[in-house]
């Protein structure tokens, strides 16, 4: 796999995240407006409708699957975003907060496939790994046709996403199972924290709740 789409990489871009992990959807999508802004108007086609999830076309669904799961893939490390269901996170999100990327997601996953067909003669989600990655590879640098806007921008914008939907809080419908926050050794929402906790070189024992356990915390409309 090309070292851009590392683990490794990925979470040194994330290491806010055991601070952040509990931030409400609303504050994390802030941080991806200007990235979506610099898509520009979106194809006035989505892809063909399937079976529908809640925002996404089933063939659209298919192939932002597919992108995460490179993005964050599972290896020996532990699990990645498919296990922590990032692209359920944002089908969801998209019919909430993230809604004004609802255009963007089906332009550019249909380029996406578009691409991919055109420089690997298959569908996306039908390529080989390495030939995801390459594909990917392209976008990241802007050289890949067919985008509305540009395909870098597109690429960051699931990447943030995919970020959020792996790491975030499980309220909000991805890190299923708490599996980002035991794959960066976060140990969860704490109202207290003991002095036994506070040593260096402790490790803490996961205790696998949500801030919105807690009823000091309004849940997020």
């Amino acid at each position: 796999m090309a070292q851009r789409f590392s683990r490794r990489e990925l979470l040194k871009q994330v290491g806010f995240v055991g601070a952040a992990a509990a931030t409400p959807t609303r504050i994390l999508a802030a941080e991806t407006t200007a990235t979506t802004n610099e898509l520009g108007p979106a194809a006035s086609q989505a892809a063909p409708m399937r079976e529908a999830r809640e925002t996404l076309t089933a063939a659209e669904n298919d192939t932002l699957e597919a992108i995460v799961a490179r993005l964050i893939p599972e290896d020996e490390n532990g699990p990645g975003a498919i296990t922590a269901r990032a692209a359920h996170y944002i089908d969801r999100a998209l019919a909430g907060v993230l809604a004004s990327s609802r255009p963007a997601y089906a332009a550019g996953l249909a380029a996406v496939d578009s691409y991919a067909q055109e420089s690997k003669g298959a569908s996306f989600t039908m390529l080989s790994p390495k030939d995801q990655d390459a594909v990917l590879s392209d976008m990241e640098k802007n050289t890949a046709r067919g985008f509305t806007g540009s395909s870098s921008a597109f690429f960051r914008l699931v990447r943030n996403h995919t970020i959020e939907g792996t790491f975030a809080d499980p309220y909000y419908g991805g890190n299923a199972g708490f599996a980002g926050w035991d794959l960066i050794g976060y140990p969860g929402v704490r109202t207290f924290v003991s002095a036994d906790e506070q040593r260096m070189g402790i490790t803490v024992k996961p205790n696998h709740r949500s801030a919105y356990d807690y009823p000091m915390f309004s849940k997020a409309k």
